[in-house]
């Protein structure tokens, strides 16, 4: 075995100073060196680090306030171990354990350390530079690389009229994955939005980027108490803080193309448990339309089924995206049509709430999803679709153009949120049918014009999207088309 001779410097022997060596094998050398350099980079490096890094973030965030309308609040930039702490030592998550262990006969600790495990779960590690300067950015880029993005209906003079104090939770109906990703590029002016994701996002590295990006997972069929008592927690005290949120009320996306009754689960979290002198919340409504949902066969399928079961995966998406780039390289790709956002008229649950003394959520909800339904984009695919399936046999341009028209000058009536490419119902009609006809679903045949066969579910889908609006407003309707939906091949 090797050993290596080292000076051990001055050291007494009966009563007078000596000088010698100490052999020590290699190994044990390395090893003495290697826990000094970990010592010294835990002691000195490590924190220097973390200290550069901190300030720099500090700074980061404060040029971000000065042009955002709505700074970020502290709760948002926590280190993430310090909110985990809080949430589980809160005295209502503590009561949680105390009853879940009771409840289920296993000792405190255990039932502690499973809700610690629910914290680190649901807890978010938001960074503003891989929100600003990453999600934003890309979100931008792949909205207009994908679509053509125009802003419905929108009440600046409303929006602004917000109290500066209040907790903004823009509630929206889930049209698409594409949701997140649109609205995060046309907020990315008002402040950092915090979204509440299904499980399906926890896979490695969307995982790492969702959390960066401040939003947090959600286990949406869970009933244990416990678990729903952490995430009902973490949800109330970002609430409490003006953390300002998106939710999804549908819970889903949407299987039919409709916007579906509410659930009430993360809007009962922020209703609930409110102390008299917290802050006021202010849902604001949004609706999302598109010419195409990229997953809507998948979608369709689903709900055939009766079951949300998607046979979509990451890889499928990665492959598509691949296949989407390449055509876009070779110049033989399109932009999916249009895609929209409205803003609906904002609720203060203050205003909403003051003098009742029963539980306003269910109310809340209905009323939520009543104005969203009441600003939903109309968009040329969703409107010609609706003339299609509203006529017997095939038809003209002509004939189809003047029963747009027709449409639009209800719909304009009606104050609804139209969109007419280039103000023009005939290139609207134009518009439609080139992407319908890419993706025969319709047919064309000696200037005739029909819908292709066993495709009237999709069309059926996007015209499901705008069909309370030819209700003047009714809270449901469920429009009858005159062809059954084949089923999803």
């Amino acid at each position: 075995m090797r050993h290596v001779g080292i000076y051990a410097g001055p050291f007494p022997c009966h009563g007078s100073l000596m000088f010698g060596t100490v052999e020590i094998s290699v190994w044990l050398l390395v090893l003495i060196v290697l826990f000094a350099a970990v010592t010294f980079a835990s002691h000195f490096l490590f924190p220097s680090v973390r200290w550069f890094l901190r300030r720099r973030a500090e700074k980061l965030v404060a040029k971000l306030n000065e042009r955002l309308e709505r700074p970020i609040q502290p709760f948002k930039l926590a280190r993430r171990t310090d909110m985990i702490q809080r949430l589980i030592y809160d005295p209502l998550v503590v009561e949680a354990v105390a009853q879940h262990a009771r409840d289920t006969g296993v000792r405190e600790d255990v039932a502690f350390e499973q809700a610690r495990r629910y914290a680190r779960e649901i807890v978010p590690a938001f960074s503003a530079s891989a929100y600003f300067g990453i999600a934003t950015r890309l979100a931008k880029w792949l909205s207009t690389r994908l679509f053509r993005v125009r802003l419905g209906h929108y009440d600046e003079a409303q929006l602004r009229a917000i109290d500066g104090d209040a907790t903004i939770v823009f509630v929206m109906n889930h049209r698409s994955n594409m949701d997140y990703v649109l609205v995060t590029y046309l907020v990315a002016e008002q402040s950092a939005l915090s979204y509440a994701v299904g499980e399906w996002a926890r896979v490695w590295p969307l995982q790492q980027l969702i959390r960066a990006m401040g939003a947090y997972f959600i286990r949406r069929k869970s009933r244990n108490a416990l678990y729903r008592r952490v995430l009902a927690r973490y949800v109330q005290l970002a609430t409490e803080a003006g953390v300002m949120q998106a939710v999804f009320p549908e819970g889903g996306l949407s299987l039919d193309g409709r916007v579906g009754t509410p659930r009430l689960g993360i809007l009962s979290y922020i209703m609930t448990d409110r102390s008299p002198d917290a802050r006021d919340v202010v849902f604001v409504p949004v609706a999302l339309n598109y010419d195409r949902v990229i997953e809507d066969r998948i979608l369709i399928e689903a709900g055939q089924k009766g079951e949300r079961r998607f046979r979509g995966t990451i890889p499928s998406a990665i492959a598509f995206t691949a296949r989407y780039i390449w055509r876009r390289i070779t110049g033989k790709a399109h932009r999916f049509g249009y895609a929209a956002v409205s803003f609906g008229q904002p609720l203060s649950l203050t205003e909403f709430a003051a003098g009742r003394t029963d539980d306003p959520t269910a109310d809340v909800g209905a009323e939520l999803v009543r104005r969203i339904r009441k600003v939903m984009p109309v968009l040329p695919v969703p409107l010609v679709s609706t003339v299609l399936l509203d006529t017997e046999g095939p038809q003209t341009r002509e004939a189809l153009e003047a029963a747009v028209a027709e449409r639009v000058t209800l719909l304009t009536e009606r104050g609804a949120a139209l969109h007419i490419a280039r103000d023009d119902p005939g290139y609207t009609v134009e518009f439609a049918l080139k992407h319908l006809l890419i993706r025969r679903l319709i047919t064309e045949v000696d200037g005739m014009i029909e819908v292709a066969e066993g495709q009237a579910h999709l069309l059926g889908f996007y015209a499901a999207s705008i069909e309370t609006l030819f209700d003047a407003g009714a809270a449901e309707t469920a429009r009858e088309t005159k062809a059954k939906p084949a089923p999803a091949t």
